[in-house]
């Protein structure tokens, strides 16, 4: 009897030391990768204010990169690397999707729309931001739609959402429209305030802090319908579902218990733009619980 519950004992013990090597051998991926590397890799962008954007001095900064941080704070803990470093790489429209995709950046954390084309080559992390494309002009042109924009120029930022929107609208509608092609946002701000465009269209928030960022605010107006729907998610690579996993938990806690809202206002309320009761009820479905 004795005999049969040390046996029974030592199959219990490995049992608990089998499956924490099992839970150990479980990472595998971007997870792994960041593991053996000590070092989790953040593209960021340049002039996407506010979401991810570089100022004269320091690390970039916004409203994605905070929530970035949040996410590293729980990579941390599931690779067990304490130590754990975060290097940053910028990205750009062009570039974003294959840096993710090649391993170079493990997570994108700007301001890109989740589509099902891009979905071809990565997958998106839950949503945390829902705008559309507008147009930026300065107050007093006499443009407040893109009707408005027959014989005009406009600045598009290359390999957009919101480049497609507009050339569709534009095919659609027949409208006489120039298009500068631009390299970034900034570029594209730069174009419209030099007067080499009448307009720049890209996603309403982010027109809203190119022109709060400006010399002259008051000189610019964000104008116009929506002319696309463009819900922002963060980049990870495909078929990743386990670091998929740890970024959602860490999304679905700060919108389950609100801290979502102080980190919204902190890097919103400053540009005068609330949270939209389409943006309130997205929060509201992904707090996914426990």
């Amino acid at each position: 009897m004795a005999r049969n519950r040390v046996c029974a004992f030592l199959v219990l013990l490995s049992f608990f030391f089998g499956a924490g090597t099992a839970a150990a051998a479980e990472l595998h991926g971007t997870l792994l990768k960041i593991q053996r590397s000590g070092t989790i890799v953040i593209g960021h962008r340049e002039s996407s204010v506010p979401f991810s954007y570089l100022t004269d001095s320091g690390p970039p900064m916004g409203y994605s990169i905070d929530l970035c941080l949040r996410i590293v704070e729980k990579v941390k803990d599931v690779v067990g690397r304490a130590d754990l470093k975060v290097d940053y790489v910028l990205v750009d429209p062009k570039t974003r999707i294959l840096l993710v995709a090649n391993g170079t950046v493990d997570i994108e954390c700007g301001s890109t729309t989740n589509n099902l084309t891009r979905q071809q080559q990565v997958d998106f992390a839950n949503t945390t931001f829902i705008t559309g494309t507008k147009l930026l002009v300065k107050k007093g042109s006499g443009i407040q739609e893109i009707e408005d924009m027959g014989g005009k120029s406009i600045a598009l930022t290359q390999g957009t959402t919101n480049e497609r929107a507009i050339k569709a609208i534009a095919a659609r509608q027949n409208l006489d429209l120039r298009i500068l092609p631009v390299k970034d946002h900034a570029e594209g701000f730069q174009a419209m305030e030099s007067g080499r465009v009448d307009a720049f269209a890209t996603d309403h928030i982010l027109l809203h802090g190119l022109a709060a960022e400006s010399e002259s605010p008051d000189n610019y107006e964000v104008v116009g319908r929506f002319l696309s729907y463009d819900p922002y998610g963060m980049i990870v690579r495909r078929d990743d579902s386990n670091f998929r996993l740890v970024v959602n938990t860490v999304l679905a806690d700060l919108f389950r218990s609100g801290e979502i809202d102080a980190i919204y206002a902190k890097w919103f309320d400053p540009l005068g733009v609330p949270q939209t009761d389409l943006l309130k009820a997205a929060f509201q479905i992904q707090a996914w619980p426990n």
